[in-house]
């Protein structure tokens, strides 16, 4: 599983490492992706969610059920 929001739908960036001899060799820049658990009450149980620093602000701007919500109508599972 790669290392990707399921809030934001953020994914792993890549470019190049450029030391002082300019031998370029490719490197990552990787999201920063926690497991978090949240209660949904309109569900009524539990949810585990992966998601970036980014994606727990957006939980907490607009609230869990919004953003439970939202993936359900894309069809995401949890």
């Amino acid at each position: 599983m790669s290392r990707h929001c399921q809030v934001t739908g953020a994914v792993p960036g890549f470019g190049r490492n450029v030391p002082w001899s300019k031998k370029k060799t490719s490197r990552r820049f990787d999201v920063n992706v926690q497991t978090k658990r949240y209660w949904v009450p309109s569900l009524g149980r539990n949810v585990k969610l992966r998601v970036s620093a980014r994606g727990i602000k957006v939980i907490d701007a607009r609230g869990i059920d919004a953003v439970v919500a939202d993936l359900i109508a894309k069809g995401r599972k949890f």
